[in-house]
């Protein structure tokens, strides 16, 4: 099936964004064939026309639990120690597998409402294989693409990362596995020995929280190096209390780093060290993480990061511009999450997933800098057209393919018998 995006104003990312300017985007099947001002019509084709939208690639969010959409907003104010206490130890036991489905499901669908077509799900609610199964199932049924980050902190977690592995045994589907590693500061070295040999004699990427605390930052990366397990390609999720040094050192190692700015500052573990990681050559993203305490959209999180960066009070992250952002948000995040040959610009050859923004608001008209606009202006309200693999799954402002009312009926019961337990 040919699909032909007309008469739009596209920004591509690769290798930095720039506003293509008014162009037209054809889709053969799920791939990406062409862009370009005034391209032929197609015979048979299906045509979207794009007439006031701004055109570009979807958003990768790199670090998400997205099963704790039936907790939102469950503790707005919480510190991380409480975050922990509150969630990790009292909560997250409650979960049912049906409430990791309809967390999942919502939590997808969320993302991609949003724009966000690809989403590293961090998934540490493995309660049991039934658990895993209903977060699988509901990923796949979402109709995101999705990378299941499985995080598994029993005693059966070589068995379940060895099932789900051969259930997702290549990186040819919308879903695709990640080992979530609780790494060396959570669960200890001996732990992360046994994490990271696994990752690589199955060929996954490795995402880890690391850098929550000076201290354990630097033996952690220490112990990485020295067993030489940044072979492994690995995402240092929060990076919190790497040095410059250390991040020249993950750079060279082939690492990179995953930021979710609002959560860092709320939660008050720090800083987000977004000019220095990049400035050391790390490929740095964005994640919402957790809407416990935070916004499930990327336009939030790209705010912030622009903000915090600019607002250093060193003065030093003046040059960060809203282009680095956008660039977090889309191919740099393609990057983090080991995808960037497959989504995140508009490259031809790329699967079609891209998302068309309105400017006919009062919120986005007469915007001089579409990227600008895209980063500063727009809101979960601008996202009219959400395309994952050629395939539309929000057309008109509207989620396509499910059923809304029993999704979120679903989930509110849920929430009911996890917090109301």
């Amino acid at each position: 099936m040919t699909t032909l995006i007309k008469n739009g104003v596209v920004i591509d990312t690769e290798p930095q964004p720039v506003v293509l300017g008014r162009a037209d985007v054809r889709i053969e099947g799920d791939v990406i064939a062409e862009v370009g001002p005034g391209l032929p019509d197609v015979p048979g084709a299906e045509v979207i026309d794009a007439t006031g939208r701004i055109v570009l690639p979807g958003f990768v969010d790199t670090h998400r639990h997205t099963w704790q959409a039936a907790i939102r907003a469950v503790a707005p104010d919480v510190d991380f120690p409480g975050y922990m206490r509150r969630i990790v130890g009292e909560l997250a036991g409650r979960f049912r597998p049906r409430d990791v489905y309809a967390g999942n499901l919502a939590g997808a669908l969320e993302s991609l409402d949003t724009g966000v077509t690809t989403l590293l799900d961090w998934s540490h609610i493995q309660l049991s294989p039934d658990h895993t199964d209903a977060a699988l199932r509901a990923l796949r049924e979402s109709g995101i693409r999705a990378v299941f980050g499985y995080c598994n902190g029993g005693d059966d977690f070589e068995e379940g990362t060895r099932r789900v592995r051969e259930r997702l045994p290549d990186d040819s589907g919308l879903v695709t596995m990640a080992l979530a590693a609780l790494g060396p500061e959570i669960a200890g070295e001996e732990r992360a020995l046994v994490e990271w040999r696994l990752a690589a004699e199955l060929g996954l990427r490795v995402t880890s929280h690391l850098g929550h605390s000076l201290d354990g930052a630097a033996s952690g990366l220490d112990f990485l190096e020295s067993n030489g397990l940044l072979g492994v390609p690995t995402t240092f999720v929060h990076a919190l209390n790497y040095t410059d040094e250390h991040f020249k050192r993950i750079a060279a190692a082939g690492g990179s780093v995953s930021l979710a700015p609002v959560d860092e500052m709320n939660l008050g573990m720090g800083y987000p060290a977004t000019g220095r990681a990049r400035a050391a050559g790390v490929p740095t993203a964005l994640g919402a993480d957790t809407v416990v305490c935070s916004p499930g959209d990327m336009f939030s999180l790209m705010r912030t990061i622009h903000l915090l960066e600019r607002g250093r009070p060193d003065g030093a992250g003046l040059g960060f511009t809203t282009r680095d952002a956008l660039r977090m948000a889309t191919i740099e995040g393609a990057e983090v999450v080991g995808l960037d040959d497959v989504v995140g610009s508009l490259r031809p050859g790329k699967q079609a997933d891209l998302l068309l923004l309105r400017t006919d608001t009062l919120g986005m008209a007469a915007a001089h800098d579409p990227i600008g606009a895209v980063v500063l202006n727009a809101d979960t309200s601008s996202v009219d057209t959400v395309i994952v693999a050629g395939r539309a799954v929000k057309r008109g402002g509207q989620l396509l393919h499910h059923d809304l009312a029993t999704v979120l009926t679903t989930l509110a019961e849920s929430a009911e018998a996890v917090v109301g337990a």
